[in-house]
């Protein structure tokens, strides 16, 4: 059965690995320029070029995204940064905007074009379009329900790609000029302030100073504050509906969210692939995804229009229930102890959670801790140190591990 690829995020290069390590089939990633994520680490020609190495090895895909919307300063230099795309073997590039992918099409013509959702993707004619223009797949708008996704299959023969899961924007497929108004801020360029997550009132012209709650709260109200794009739950009628690649937003996200998020769709779809018929979801799954920072879940346009209940009308603010602890580096079988680079401080006594692709959630406590220079110490406070910890049962590298807040010993 051919099963749609799980496409992942890579802010980071630490995090391309760690998209591959937990079951991505391919990453998207930007490199310093001419990308919508400016406020991300992003990568250099040099980092690019490694972390195609690093996914090629292990059978992954490297996108590259050239999709902001330019204004003619912004083209200056793109010729050459194409060129240099062009010797890293990269396998596709995404770009939004006419004119750039013309200049893809000039200076790189091997190189594979993926159409970004920001180009508003809506309907079959448009698919079509791109299509005859030489695009090899086109991500479609978050506005679309599976019924039309299905209707634009039936229509185009080419690769679709759509969002599954993650955060949405109040706007139309991405396109938003609230940061431009708000602070000059173009977040078609890369710079969003991301304004629709911002606390806001009415004020009637009339009355100055006097403020009112759109909604009942006494905060104000979060008109713009949308709940974040969740499809767990439905991985057989996403199938169905013939897309080809199940994208996940969030180049900003931690490693934590990266590794999560990664590992529940890869085990759904696993679990789907070995056996359709018998497919039964887990709530495992489910458990998992809400140990993420996330805002309220929500199936976004899949099932039709959303209504005011898919508005996060009660605060802005994200649930954090878990924190990012560290990542397994090694394993001592013969003491049973995990060597761990330290993210964030560790306790004696904490309880921690460790999981990675091939290693089931479990619990342990943290009996004792042993630093670098083989002494015994109460913490471990300093990012990036290894640690060595007991852990009776076997675990591996990459595998992570969290600690539930409120468990600080």
């Amino acid at each position: 059965m051919k099963m749609p690829e799980l496409l992942a995020p890579a802010g980071s290069l630490e995090k391309l690995k760690v998209a591959v390590q937990y079951g991505a089939d391919a990453v998207y990633l930007g490199g310093q320029h001419y990308g919508l994520r400016a406020k991300a680490k992003n990568f250099s020609l040099e980092q690019i070029k490694e972390g195609v190495k690093y996914a090629h090895q292990r059978g992954a895909k490297v996108y590259v995204t050239v999709n902001l919307i330019p204004h003619n300063e912004d083209l200056v230099g793109l010729d050459e940064y194409i060129k240099e795309l062009a010797k890293l073997d990269i396998d596709a590039v995404i770009v939004a905007d006419p004119g750039v992918f013309s200049i893809v099409q000039d200076i790189a013509p091997e190189l594979d074009i993926h159409i970004s959702t920001q180009a508003n993707n809506t309907n079959w004619s448009t698919v079509s379009f791109w299509k005859k223009q030489g695009a090899s797949r086109v991500i479609l708008a978050r506005e679309l329900s599976l019924e039309e996704i299905s209707q634009i299959r039936e229509q185009v023969n080419i690769s679709l790609e759509a969002f599954i899961h993650g955060a949405m924007c109040i706007s139309y497929s991405g396109r938003c000029l609230l940061s431009n108004y708000m602070i000059n801020r173009d977040a078609n360029r890369g710079e969003c302030a991301h304004s629709c997550r911002w606390k806001y009132t009415l004020m009637e012209e009339k009355r100055p100073g006097e403020y009112y709650p759109v909604y009942e709260d006494d905060q104000g109200t979060y008109i713009f504050n949308s709940k974040d794009l969740c499809m767990i739950r439905n991985i057989p009628e996403l199938v169905k509906s013939g897309l080809n690649s199940f994208k996940i937003e969030g180049r900003m996200k931690s490693l934590h969210y990266v590794a999560t998020v990664t590992n529940v769709y890869r085990r759904a779809l696993d679990a789907y692939a070995k056996d359709p018929k018998q497919f039964k979801f887990k709530e495992e799954w489910w458990t998992e995804l809400k140990k993420v920072s996330h805002r309220l879940y929500t199936t976004g346009f899949y099932f039709g229009e959303p209504g005011g209940s898919e508005q996060n009308y009660d605060g802005s603010g994200y649930s954090r229930n878990y924190d990012f602890m560290g990542i397994i580096r090694d394993y001592l079988p013969d003491s049973k102890e995990a060597v761990i680079e330290v993210r964030t401080k560790f306790f004696q006594g904490d309880v921690v959670e460790i999981f990675g692709p091939k290693t089931d959630t479990f619990s342990t406590k943290i009996d004792y801790i042993i630093n670098e220079e083989g002494e015994r110490i109460s913490n471990a406070p300093h990012p990036h140190q290894l640690i060595t910890v007991k852990v009776e049962q076997p675990v591996k590298e990459y595998d992570l591990v969290r600690r539930k807040k409120g468990d600080v010993q």
